[in-house]
C-alpha cells in the first residue's frame, strides 16, 4: 500500500510504548490513537499488508455499519485508517508473526517469526480471528502465482481476463460480481447445487452474466508457464473445458489463534478474555476487537474502534501515571 512506512527488516531490534499486533481496522485504529496520547507504536501483522481480513477476504465489499460512511468499500476503509494511523508514524512490521511475548522488567519483549525483537511498554492484540489460511484447492498448486490465488487485493490485476472462481460462499460470489463488469468473463465453479452465500448475493449472480457451473468441480489446471485452461467435471462424469488466465479459489480459512495459545493468557471460544479496562489476565498485555472476548460482547467493526480506544487510554496511564486518563477532545490537540 502506498503512503506506510517502510517495514523493518528480520533480524533488527526496535523499541516502543506500545506494540499492537494486528494490522487490521481496530489495530490501524489503535495506532492512530496511541499516537494522539503521546505514544510511540508499532503494528505487527503475519500478513505482507495492512487490512487483515477486509483486504484479504472481501476488498471491494460494501461495508454498511461502520459510523459516519452510509456504505464503504471494504479496501477504502483500510486506506483511510491506514491514514489517519500515519499521523502517529508507527513502525510497520508486514510479514512478522509475533511468535512469542516474554516479560522483562517492566516491558514486554515480542519476538517475530522474521527474527525481530520489538521491546515494549506495553501490548495490545488485534488479531482478528487469529491466523487464517485459505483452504488449498486440491488440484494445480503448482500454479499458485501463476494464475492460482486465494485472494483478490486488487481487482484491476484481473481486468480483461477470463476468470474462474472457486466456491460457493460469499467471498466467491462476492469477487464474482465485482469482476463481471472488468473481466473478459466470470465462470463460478461449486461443487454442490446449493450456496453458502447470502440469498441475495445468489440471486445477484444468478441475474448476472456470470456464467454458474452446479455441481461441478476442478478436476484439472493446466498452461504453459501459467494457467490457460481449467477442465471441470460434474457428477455424471461430463467434462467441461474453459478458457481461463485466473482462478480464484474461495474455499474458505482455517483459523486458529497460532502463537496466542502459548502466551498464557485467558481464553473462552478461542478468543481472549478481557476486564472492562481490556485487560487480559497478564500484566501490560491488552486486547481489542474480534479476537477480545467478554461478557455481552458484539464484535462489529465499530465496536472494536471503541475497545482499541478505551484500552489504549487504559495503557497511556499505566505507562505514565502522569498521564489523564481521560483524553480530551481530539480537536483541541
Amino acid at each position: 500500500m502506498s503512503g506506510l512506512p517502510a517495514t523493518t527488516g528480520a533480524g533488527t531490534e526496535a523499541s516502543v510504548d506500545l506494540l499492537i499486533i494486528g494490522a487490521g481496522p481496530t489495530g490501524l485504529y489503535g495506532a492512530y490513537y496511541a499516537g494522539f496520547r503521546g505514544m510511540s507504536v508499532a503494528v505487527a501483522d503475519a500478513l505482507p499488508e495492512v487490512g487483515g481480513q477486509i483486504s484479504a477476504l472481501y476488498p471491494e465489499k460494501l461495508v454498511y455499519d461502520v459510523a459516519g460512511f452510509p456504505a464503504v468499500r471494504g479496501q477504502d476503509l483500510v486506506d483511510r485508517l491506514a491514514e489517519q494511523a500515519g499521523r502517529s508514524n508507527p513502525l510497520y512490521l508486514l510479514g512478522h508473526g509475533v511468535t512469542g511475548l516474554d516479560d522483562v522488567g517492566e516491558h514486554i519483549v515480542a519476538t517475530t517469526d522474521a527474527g525481530t525483537r520489538v521491546t515494549a511498554g506495553a501490548v495490545l492484540v488485534c488479531g482478528g480471528i487469529g491466523n487464517f489460511v485459505p483452504r488449498e484447492l486440491p488440484v494445480g498448486s503448482d500454479y499458485l502465482g501463476r494464475g492460482l490465488r486465494y485472494f483478490v487485493p486488487r481487482l484491476d490485476e484481473l481486468a480483461g481476463q477470463d476468470v474462474v472462481v472457486v466456491g460457493g460462499g460469499d467471498s466467491a460470489l462476492d469477487w464474482a460480481l465485482s469482476l463481471e463488469p472488468i473481466a473478459s468473463s466470470v465462470t463460478v465453479v461449486h461443487r454442490r447445487t446449493r450456496f453458502r452465500a447470502h440469498e441475495r448475493t445468489v440471486e445477484q449472480v444468478l441475474s448476472s452474466s456470470v456464467r454458474v457451473l452446479t455441481p461441478y468441480e476442478v478436476e484439472k489446471i493446466s498452461g504453459d508457464g501459467s494457467v490457460s485452461e481449467v477442465v471441470v467435471a460434474g457428477p455424471d462424469g461430463d467434462r467441461i473445458s474453459l478458457s481461463a488466465q485466473s482462478v480464484v479459489a474461495a474455499l474458505g480459512f482455517i483459523a486458529d489463534l497460532g502463537p496466542i495459545e502459548r502466551w498464557g493468557l485467558g481464553l473462552r471460544r478461542r478468543r481472549i478474555l478481557v476486564d472492562r479496562t481490556m485487560r487480559t489476565n497478564r500484566e501490560r498485555v491488552f486486547a481489542a476487537g474480534d479476537i477480545a472476548d467478554h461478557d455481552g460482547k458484539v464484535s462489529l467493526i465499530s465496536i472494536g474502534f471503541g475497545e482499541a480506544a478505551l484500552a489504549v487510554n487504559h495503557i497511556a496511564s499505566l505507562l505514565d501515571s502522569a498521564r489523564s486518563l481521560t483524553p480530551g477532545h481530539s480537536s483541541d490537540a
